[in-house]
This record gives structure tokens, sequence and C-alpha cells, in this order.
């Protein structure tokens, strides 16, 4: 009996890794490893977000509508729980992506806004911030393209023959992703340029 279920033990191992289990396994993996990145990251933008808003309000003439969309946005997306299983539901994926949109989009128009502001501008704590966002934006598109083709590649052995047939027996489905649509302005990095550009020859003050 011992070297029965000894031999049904190693045949199985060898179906499934014939298969593709162990592919999607460490495809999973991959994905889940990515996410942690991608959130990370995230994380570290909201993070920020309180000083430059502290920092801003300094500026007593700031506009406060742009202060207050800024923090709004983030409020909405640091209230989302964004647990491993979010990738597992399209549409809890993708409130986490347009929330996180929005955060972006209002950063962006809120160092826009500061260019008008010159005394903000030549804040020493405001450049630190804005540097330090702006390094956080190009590590958040990083991480974002690990995980989009990690899911990629995850999710063409889940409709591939024959892993396809292992992904359904283990109850493997595919992962949501990123989508294209708005990707390359989502993605896009917030405006900090210090210096505003030079005036053209004979124009007015």
């Amino acid at each position: 009996m011992r070297k029965l279920l000894a031999s049904l033990g190693v045949f199985l191992a060898l179906a499934l890794s014939g298969c593709g289990y162990n592919s999607l396994q460490s495809s999973d993996e991959q994905i889940k490893a990515s996410w942690s990145e991608v959130l990370n990251q995230y994380q570290r933008r909201a993070d920020l977000v309180p000083n430059l808003v502290s920092t801003v309000k300094g500026e007593a003439k700031f506009e406060q509508d742009t202060l207050t969309k800024v923090v709004d946005a983030r409020a909405r997306a640091t209230s989302i729980q964004a647990s491993p299983e979010l990738v597992n539901d399209p549409a809890a994926f993708q409130r986490f992506q347009q929330a996180q949109g929005q955060l972006s989009g209002a950063l962006s128009r809120l160092l826009v806004v500061a260019e008008n502001y010159p005394n903000l501008k030549a804040n020493q704590a405001f450049r630190d911030l804005q540097a330090q966002l702006e390094g956080t934006e190009n590590r958040i598109t990083v991480a974002r393209n690990r995980y989009i083709k990690a899911v990629q590649e995850y999710n063409v052995t889940v409709r591939s023959f024959p892993t396809n047939l292992t992904a359904m027996a283990f109850g493997m489905k595919q992962k949501a992703n990123f989508t294209v649509e708005n990707e390359k302005e989502i993605s896009k990095p917030p405006a900090v340029s210090f210096d505003a550009a030079p005036a053209a020859p004979g124009a007015a003050k």
C-alpha cells in the first residue's frame, strides 16, 4: 500500500508539473510580489501628500479648491482596502485604479498651480517634496509596468491549452490588470519644473 501511495504521489507530481501547475503557481507569486510593490509606491505617495499640503498652506493666497481636491482624492485612494484579493475582483480593481488616477490628476494640478507662486517655488521644503514626489511617480510607473507584464504572462498561461485545464481544475482565473484607457495620462509623472520658461524677446512683462 505504501509503495502504491508513493507511486501515485510521484505520478501526481509529474502530472501537475507537466500540465503547467508549477508555472501557474510561480506566475501567481510573481503577481503578488509585483502588486505589493505597486501598493508600496502608492502608499509612499499618499504619505507625502499631508506634508505637501501643509507646506502649500503656508502660501496664504494659494487656491483652496486645488488643495481640497488633493485632500479629497487622497482620502478616496486610501479608503480602498487594497488586499491581495483585490486583483481577483475586476470591479474593485477598477475602483482602486480610478481613485489612484484621480489623486494623480489632483497632484498634477496642484504642482501646475504652484508655478504661479514664486514664494512657494522658492521654499526649500516644497522643492524637496516635489523632488520626492517626482521620484515616487517614476517608481509607481516602473512598479505598474512590472505588474502589467506579470499579469499578462499569467493570464496567457491560464487561457492556453493544456494549462487552462489545470487552471480550471484548481479554480485559477484571470487576474485584473490596469486598463489601457487613460493609462498614459494616469501614469504620467506630475510636472515638477521649478523655473518658469524664459519670456520671449519683446514679450510684455
